[in-house]
């Protein structure tokens, strides 16, 4: 009998991890850092990690793509910490400040920020421009997992 598998990758040291999907909520650690893979607030990606997140991670990525100057982004940030809370281990949510980490931008053509995006098997499936409120934010994201 075969058990499911997911594989996660460590926010921590980037290291692919192989969970039986079964046990994605039992508080899982990575198995090179020993570094735990879910720790209910989004994670920060950079143009140096991002890729290993979309390609190597089975769960789906939703990303907010912000910048620090921005009022709007500021205004959902709370809501995206409490719709990681919620999702995680489910769904991983990373945040992407596009100041920092311009190539990003570029490649995803962000032209306004926030922007929310759902990937799925590394592809982008869905996009949100704006701020969304806590509500409107977990409608969006489960109407496209």
């Amino acid at each position: 009998m075969t058990t499911s598998s997911q594989i996660v990758v460590c926010p921590n040291c980037q290291s692919p991890n192989r969970i039986p999907a079964a046990r994605l909520g039992d508080g899982p650690r990575c198995g090179k850092c020993k570094q735990p893979l879910f720790t209910g607030r989004p994670i920060v990606l950079t143009d140096q990690t991002f890729d290993r997140h979309l390609t190597r991670s089975d769960l789906p990525l939703v990303v907010d793509f912000w910048a620090e100057w921005c009022g709007p982004c500021k205004m959902m940030a709370p809501f995206f910490e409490r719709a990681a809370a919620e999702l995680e281990p489910q769904v991983r949510l990373a945040k992407v400040n596009t100041d920092e980490n311009p190539g990003l931008g570029q490649r995803y053509q962000i032209s306004s920020i926030p922007t929310t995006v759902v990937f799925k098997g590394g592809r982008e499936i869905a996009r949100q421009p704006g701020a969304m409120n806590l509500p409107q934010l977990m409608q969006w994201i489960r109407l496209h997992l």
